[in-house]
């Protein structure tokens, strides 16, 4: 997070011991870390939803993916058109002359 070395941390400890006095350093001291525990507990907890989010979506894109992939819809009209055509083109083979029917006009009498 922060990019202290050993000597900002010993200069940091001499001016906190100057200002604080060696009465009070070690409940600062407490204090200061039980204050940087809560930070680094909230930062981790923020960071975990934030994952359990992030797989959350990547499960349901792929819930998506994997069920426009499994429909056959597109399978299944293909093959009824390609039938479709196999009967046209049967019934066509069978009855090559004849011309489709055209119903009559009925005479009046």
């Amino acid at each position: 997070m922060f990019d202290v070395g050993m000597g900002e941390v010993g200069l940091i400890a001499i001016v906190a011991l100057l200002v604080l006095g060696p009465e009070r350093l070690p409940g600062a001291a407490r204090t200061a870390g039980a204050l940087l525990r809560k930070a680094r507990q909230g930062w981790q907890s923020v960071r975990s939803e934030i994952e359990r989010e992030l797989a959350a979506e990547e499960l349901k894109r792929t819930m998506k993916e994997t069920a426009a992939a499994a429909d056959p819809t597109a399978e299944v009209r293909d093959a009824l058109h390609s039938a479709q055509e196999a009967v046209r083109s049967t019934a066509e083979a069978a009855n090559p002359t004849s011309a489709p029917a055209t119903p009559e006009p009925h005479e009046r009498g």
